[in-house]
């Protein structure tokens, strides 16, 4: 039987199992709002490390789902909204980010630190 209770959460679900779709509209996303986001570097720092080889599974799927909840075009507080728009999606990110700190590595925060220098651009999509 199956359950009929929701979570509010099941979009982000499905797109975090979606590892190639989240990965694309990840930075599709990030190009139009970086400016506006003060949490870019540790949004950044938690994509690196979910999709680290070397990542625990566990933490791949914490840091995804808030990833996933990044990318959904509809949130509890829509992004549009000036100042209030994004901190939904920093509440969530930062919640997962203390779940799994210890795993995301200076390496991890160096490549944020190294893609922000340089501009995000595509070829940032494949590392």
């Amino acid at each position: 039987m199956a359950s009929s209770e929701h979570t509010g959460f099941e979009p982000a679900d499905r797109l975090a199992q979606d590892r190639d779709g989240l990965r694309r509209r990840f930075w599709i996303k990030l190009k139009q709002v970086v400016a506006k986001l003060p949490f870019a570097e540790d949004l950044l720092a938690a994509y690196y490390c979910a999709f680290d080889k070397e990542t625990p599974r566990h933490v791949q799927v914490a840091l995804l789902g808030a990833i996933a909840y990044f990318i959904l075009p509809f949130d509890f507080i829509p992004d549009m909204l000036p100042v209030l728009g994004f901190t939904d999606d920093a509440a969530i990110l930062a919640t997962a980010i203390r779940m799994v700190a210890n795993h995301i590595t200076p390496e991890h925060r160096e490549a944020a630190r190294a893609a922000l220098k340089r501009g995000i651009d595509k070829g940032d999509a494949g590392t």
